[in-house]
Parts: C-alpha cells; sequence; structure tokens
C-alpha cells in the first residue's frame, strides 16, 4: 500500500511541477505581450512510465509556436521592403538634383533658356543680350556640374552605406552563429532555448533586412542562415564574412564562407538594402551621370560647332585650339575639303588668306601657286604660307594661330561647295579653334582615327576592364596590354582578345567617325567599366579611356571641365555672331558689324538633330538636344516614380506578413487567460491529491500505531 501512495504522491508532485511551468510560461508570454519580435511559448508535456504503469507527467520541452511559412513570407518581404525603400530615397534625392522640370528655373529650363537668349539676341543685338546669352550657358554648364557633384555625392553615400551594411551584417551572423551553441546546449540538457531562439529570430529579422536570406531549422533547434543559391552564411560551425571591394567603378560584395574561398556575392544578392544600394552605386546612378554628361557635352558640341563657323567682330588676335588627345600628324590625317585661313584687320579687311585644300594636298598664299604638304608637313608649311602675318603653332594637342599684330585678327572659312570635313567637323571645329564652349580635356570623341591611323599608344601599357552581368554579378576583370603594332587595327584586335581581351563578352568597334565603343555581346546584357587605366599617347599623354570616353567616370569627368571661354565670359561682345565672307570685293570688310547669321544659328542649334552614343541605360540614337533632355527628364521621372511605388507596394506587403506572422505566433491574452485557468485547475488539482494522500497515509499510521 505503501508503494501505491508513494506512486500516487509523485504523479502529483510531478504534475505540481508541470503546472507550475505552465503559470510560468503564461506569466512569461502575458509580461511580453507587447515585445516586438516575442514568440509565445507552449509547454509541451509527456508521461512518465516504469514498467508500463504511468507514475507521473513531466516536461519534455517549452517550444515556441512558430510559424515557418509566414516567417519565410515576412523575411522575404521585410528584405523587398529595405531594397526599394532605399532606391526609393535616394531616386528621389537624384531628381530633385534637376528641379521641377516644367520651372524655368530647373536644369532643363536653363537649356531652354540657353537658346531663347540667342534668339533675343540675334532679334534685338545688344550688349546686354550678349550678355545674358552668356550668363544663360555658364548657369547652365554650373547646374551640370552642380548636379553631377551631387550624383556623386549619392554614390559615396552608397558606398558608405555598403561598408556599414557589411560590417553589422557581419556581425548579426556571428551573433546568429553563436547563438546557435548556447540553444543547442540547452536543447541537449532539456533547459530552456525559448529566450536564445527568440534573441535569434530577432537578429534574423534585422539581418533581413540587409540582404535576403534562406532559413532551415536544425534538429538542436538552432538555424543554417542561407543565400538564394544555398551558400551558408551561418549555421552550427560558423558564421561566414562579408566584405566589399569599392575600389573600381563596379563595386561587389565578397563573401567568404567557413573554410572556402571568396568569391563575389552578385545575384545571389537580390534584395534588402544591400542590393538596393549596390543597383543604385554600380548602375542607377552611374546611368544618369553618364546621360547627364552626354547631354551636356553634346550641348557644348553643339554650341561649338556653331562658333567656329563663325566669327566674332573684330575678329579675335588669336584662335587657341582645344586639347585633341593626339599629335597633329594624326589630327590632320584623313581631312578632305578646302577652308581658308585669313588675317584681317580691326575694320574686317583681309589682309593676307591661306587657302588649303586637304584632298589635293596643297596649300595657297593669297591666291599665288599652289604648294604640296603632308600631314607631317602641315604646320611648316602653313607658317610659310602665312608668310609672317600669322604664326601656327601646336602644343600639348592643341593648335593654335596667332596674328603677328595685336591689332589684326584670324578668322577661318570653309569652301561653300567643299568645307573641309574630318569625323563629321570642319577643320577648325576639329581643331576647336573658335569654341565658345572649352573644355580641360578631350571631350569630342570622334576622333576620325581609321584602323590604319597610328593609335599612339606604344606597347606594353595597360588598361583594366570590369566586365558586369545584366544582374550586376561581376563576370571577369580584364586587363589588356597595348600591343606592339602600333595602328588602331592592332590595339582593336588586343582588346577584343579572347583570351586577354573582352572578346568573350563582346567587341570594341572604331567607327567612321573614330569613335571607339564596347558593344555587348546580343542580348547579354553585359556591361563595361573602367576600373584604371595606365595609358598615355605618346603625344599628349592622353588615356584610351580619355581619348575616346570609354566608361561613364571618363565622359561625366570630362563634362565636368566645361566653361565659356575665358575671354567671352569676360568679353560677351567675342560671342562668335558674324559670318564670314571671304568672297567679298577687295578692300571691303568680310565680316558684317551687327550681322546677326551666328545668333541665329546658336537659336536653333538646339532643334537640330544629332546622333547620341548610347550612355547609361539610354540606347544610342539621334534626336535634338531639347528631345534628349526631355527623355532623360522623362526617364528620370519615371524610375523615381517606379521606386516609390514599388517602395510602397513593399511596404504594404511587409506589414501584412508582420500583421499575420504576430497573429500567428504572437501573445493572445484571451488565449494566455484560458491557459493560465487550466493550469491553475490542473495545479490546484495536483495540490489535493497529494493532500488527500497525506491524509490517508496519516489514517493509515494511525490505524498501525493502534
Amino acid at each position: 500500500m505503501s508503494v501505491s501512495l508513494s506512486s500516487i504522491l509523485n504523479i502529483a508532485t510531478s504534475g505540481l511541477e508541470v503546472a507550475q511551468t505552465g503559470l510560468n510560461t503564461v506569466s512569461n508570454n502575458i509580461s511580453n505581450v507587447n515585445t516586438a519580435g516575442y514568440v509565445r511559448e507552449v509547454v509541451n508535456q509527456g508521461s512518465l512510465s516504469v514498467g508500463g504503469q504511468g507514475i507521473g507527467v513531466s516536461v519534455q520541452d517549452i517550444a515556441r509556436t512558430t510559424n515557418q511559412f509566414l516567417e519565410a513570407a515576412n523575411l522575404k518581404a521585410t528584405a523587398d521592403s529595405s531594397g526599394a525603400g532605399i532606391t526609393s530615397s535616394m531616386l528621389d534625392q537624384a531628381q530633385s538634383l534637376f528641379g521641377d522640370p516644367t520651372s524655368t528655373s530647373s536644369f532643363f529650363g536653363q537649356l531652354d533658356s540657353v537658346f531663347s537668349a540667342f534668339s533675343t539676341l540675334s532679334s534685338s543685338p545688344s550688349s546686354t543680350a550678349g550678355a545674358a546669352a552668356v550668363s544663360q550657358i555658364t548657369q547652365f554648364l554650373s547646374s551640370s556640374q552642380a548636379i553631377s557633384a551631387g550624383l556623386g555625392q549619392l554614390g559615396a553615400q552608397a558606398d558608405a552605406g555598403i561598408t556599414s551594411d557589411v560590417t553589422t551584417a557581419n556581425a548579426l551572423l556571428s551573433q546568429i552563429a553563436k547563438l546557435n551553441g548556447t540553444i543547442s546546449q540547452a536543447t541537449v540538457s532539456g533547459g530552456d532555448a525559448t529566450g536564445a531562439q527568440n534573441q535569434q529570430s530577432a537578429l534574423i529579422g534585422q539581418l533581413s533586412g540587409l540582404m535576403n536570406v534562406n532559413v532551415s531549422t536544425t534538429a538542436t533547434g538552432g538555424v543554417t542562415v542561407k543565400a538564394s543559391d544555398g551558400t551558408v552564411l551561418a549555421s552550427d560551425q560558423g558564421a561566414a564574412t562579408l566584405s566589399y571591394d569599392g575600389s573600381g567603378a563596379t563595386g561587389q560584395i565578397i563573401v567568404t564562407p567557413v573554410g572556402g574561398a571568396p568569391q563575389a556575392l552578385g545575384a545571389r544578392l537580390s534584395s534588402g538594402e544591400l542590393a538596393g544600394l549596390v543597383s543604385l552605386r554600380n548602375t542607377e546612378l552611374p546611368s544618369i551621370s553618364s546621360q547627364l554628361a552626354t547631354l551636356t557635352s553634346q550641348t557644348a558640341v553643339t554650341l561649338n560647332q556653331v562658333s567656329n563657323s563663325y566669327s566674332s567682330v573684330p575678329a579675335p588676335p588669336t584662335l587657341a585650339g582645344r586639347n585633341t588627345g593626339m599629335d597633329l600628324t594624326s589630327d590632320v590625317s584623313n581631312f578632305t575639303g578646302q577652308t581658308t585661313v585669313g588675317v584681317v584687320n580691326g575694320a574686317g579687311v583681309l589682309q593676307s588668306s591661306v587657302a588649303i585644300d586637304f584632298s589635293a594636298g596643297t596649300m595657297i598664299a593669297n591666291g599665288g601657286t599652289p604648294v604640296g604638304f603632308t600631314p607631317a608637313s602641315f604646320l611648316s608649311t602653313l607658317n610659310s604660307q602665312l608668310g609672317g602675318a600669322a604664326t601656327a603653332s601646336f602644343s600639348n594637342g592643341a593648335l593654335s594661330i596667332s596674328a603677328a599684330s595685336a591689332s589684326n585678327g584670324v578668322v577661318v572659312a570653309d569652301d561653300a561647295t567643299a568645307p573641309s570635313s574630318k569625323a563629321g567637323q570642319t577643320f577648325s571645329d576639329f581643331f576647336g579653334l573658335n569654341d565658345l564652349v572649352s573644355s580641360a580635356t578631350p571631350a569630342d570623341y570622334a576622333t576620325g582615327l581609321t584602323a590604319a591611323s597610328a593609335s599612339g599608344y606604344p606597347a606594353g601599357q595597360s588598361i583594366s576592364f570590369r566586365l558586369t552581368g545584366a544582374d550586376g554579378s561581376t563576370l571577369k576583370d580584364v586587363t589588356v596590354q597595348t600591343p606592339a603594332g602600333g595602328a588602331m587595327a592592332d590595339l582593336v584586335n588586343a582588346l577584343n582578345s579572347p583570351t586577354s581581351g573582352v572578346g568573350l563578352y563582346g567587341a570594341f568597334q572604331l567607327d567612321a567617325q573614330g569613335q571607339l565603343s564596347f558593344t555587348a555581346t546580343g542580348g547579354s546584357g553585359v556591361s563595361l567599366s573602367v576600373q584604371s587605366d595606365a595609358t598615355a599617347n605618346t603625344a599628349t599623354g592622353t588615356s584610351i579611356s580619355q581619348l575616346f570616353g570609354i566608361g561613364s567616370a571618363a565622359r561625366t569627368a570630362a563634362a565636368g571641365g566645361y566653361a565659356v571661354r575665358s575671354d567671352i565670359a569676360a568679353n560677351p561682345g567675342l560671342l562668335q555672331t558674324s559670318a564670314v565672307t571671304l568672297g567679298a570685293a577687295s578692300g571691303t570688310s568680310v565680316l558684317a558689324a551687327g550681322d546677326t547669321s551666328g545668333a541665329d544659328a546658336f537659336a536653333t542649334a538646339g532643334q537640330t538633330s544629332i546622333a547620341f552614343a548610347a550612355a547609361g541605360q539610354a540606347a544610342a540614337g539621334s534626336t535634338t538636344l531639347s528631345g534628349y533632355a526631355s527623355n532623360l527628364s522623362g526617364d528620370i521621372a519615371t524610375k523615381a516614380a517606379a521606386a516609390d511605388s514599388a517602395a510602397t507596394s513593399a511596404s504594404a506587403v511587409a506589414t501584412e506578413t508582420q500583421t499575420r506572422l504576430s497573429s500567428a505566433e504572437g501573445v493572445n491574452v484571451d488565449q494566455e487567460m484560458i491557459s493560465l485557468t487550466t493550469y491553475q485547475q490542473a495545479y490546484n488539482a495536483s495540490a489535493r491529491l497529494i493532500q488527500a494522500t497525506s491524509s490517508m497515509f496519516t489514517t493509515l499510521m494511525s490505524i498501525t500505531s493502534n
């Protein structure tokens, strides 16, 4: 009988202990009813038996009421929302840099104002109107540079954000991995692991805001965190390490798994704040910068095409050309047609002239006998034919022609029927002899070079490219050595080598205008950026990427150097508004004071269709400056609106999944009150059983003693 009473007492005691554990669990749940991320805990009970006979109950474990499906959905929604949110925020900031496109004070409004100012100058010529036109150009170029700087700052902000997020992600992965050990020990020893599991879940939630992850539960209650392709980021074995390489034009995040080799995370990073920042840094912001640089450059090129076709009154004493990036022999080669260099006095009366026939390879001074020249002898022959009336010089890639007398001026005019031409430019335009907008580095990439032209780059120099897939992952870094062959064909072949160049992913092509550009293999979506460039043209020191504008960084840097020519900025009266009529009667001026034909040409330049190279995410095509500006404005607005819509949608989904997850895993006070009542009744029942057993034992002892 004593054995039976002892068994009853054990049953009651075990029931009392289980009920007490249940009450403690309910109390813990209620106290955390408003704790974010807390998962409701339940007590799982089991029976105790010996030899098939029940001897009580036990707490098998205290478990969290998790819902793996909703947790996975919430992690994905959190990553999507974070990525879309940062993208929307930064694109909105980028759009604000351009101003309201409907306002005349916006960047796009300033471009329209440039041509409007010239229209005013044409209809009402005055020093005030000329100054207004120069001011509008200056304002447009200054705004372009300010916007470019702002986009650069956003890129730097994205860089800093990636670096910070990588540091945070590494800390989170390390903590998640360490908690696996704590949870495993508690599980094996029969302890309560829910506290550590809740902490681990909170850390995983923070991690999902940074990057998309997949999570699975281990047999010991911990977790394995993986990237989208299954790469283990955190497990019982430890945590992977992330690092960020932002040294080149295209930044990339590197992951080093436990015991593994470093590898680019690439497309495995598809959402989360890190994915949004990487996309902004590598694609979205550079694309906008590249299109901005293209618009600015083409505006400068278009204005210079007009200015080089006209002259100021009086003519300037010196025509100082821009740096072409090449030597004079390469510059002069492949020119065709006819042009004339003239020296005029202060009244515009022609004093001396040299007619240059590039097609025939001759020069004629003042209607005399033709004298032959070659590209190599061009400068010496020109100086000889100028006969001291003016002097031509070439230095650092720039041709200059100066009148011998400070009271005289220099003009250049092309033949009406057979104008000089190379790469679609006249002689004066190609050399930038009478530019309105100056640039510190080559910014017109129509070099006029052909496959047979000398490249100007000696053997053994290097340029490094990064080839990036459509998903943003780095495909390959390639360093190309300039070849021993000195022709452009040799350079292009070296760049396109399938083994040491970019040939597996696309090809460089030299077009009829001498522009060198990369085209990816059809449909691949591969893009190319310049990581470093140690090449230098023998004559000018200009690198390959600078000469041909390869990569958005080179074009953006070139566009940042534009300014109204200093002498014109100081004296707007030097604007090139007059046509040069070298066929004028002897003794009459070849420049007409009050002639506004140049102003007319400036005013209509914005409506002339021109060819635009591919830039950023904009394809190559022909349109007007105003049309390109409108397209750019629309693209930025569309991207910003789409990003805002995506962020709003992703945020709504994240909120909904969190609400459902909280409903499934969170604490319901009514439910806890029911559990509290149940455990209280169980506790009372066990206590009464102990009390009854005690009374029975006392009675039996009393009977025995009697």
